[in-house]
């Protein structure tokens, strides 16, 4: 089981599942909240075990997004209808475990960074 929070501690969550799909995101709307890029695995929303005060965010209608309005930290994504919702990875406490499995929404990617880590790119 992971265990993650974010910065200040406000919001934790215990990932019950073992997660599939770690990715990284490059998408504007996933860089505008990072200030970068948006690294997450997801689970069954049953296996996510959230605590706090999260702010669910709708930037567009087919997801929303969990932060943190004390410190900001971007936590959760989660799709319109899915059944499934993902985390954020560097929030985890400890390691993952994991490793990244794709990047994608690469055509929207920053122009100021190459992604040369030899993983699979999706547009």
């Amino acid at each position: 089981m992971m265990q993650g929070s974010c910065m200040c501690g406000a919001i934790t969550f215990d990932v019950k599942a073992s997660p599939t799909g770690a990715s990284v995101c490059h998408c504007g709307q996933c860089r505008k909240m990072s200030g970068y890029a948006w690294s997450s695995a997801r689970v069954p929303v049953t296996a996510l075990e959230i605590s706090g005060p999260v702010h669910w965010f709708a930037a567009s209608a087919k997801a929303r997004r969990g932060i943190c309005r004390e410190c900001g930290s971007f936590l959760f994504w989660h799709g319109t209808g899915e059944d499934s919702i993902s985390f954020a990875l560097g929030a985890i406490d400890g390691p993952t475990g994991m490793r990244l499995e794709k990047h994608i929404f690469t055509f929207d990617k920053g122009d100021y960074y190459d992604i040369a880590d030899g993983v699979r790119q999706d547009s």
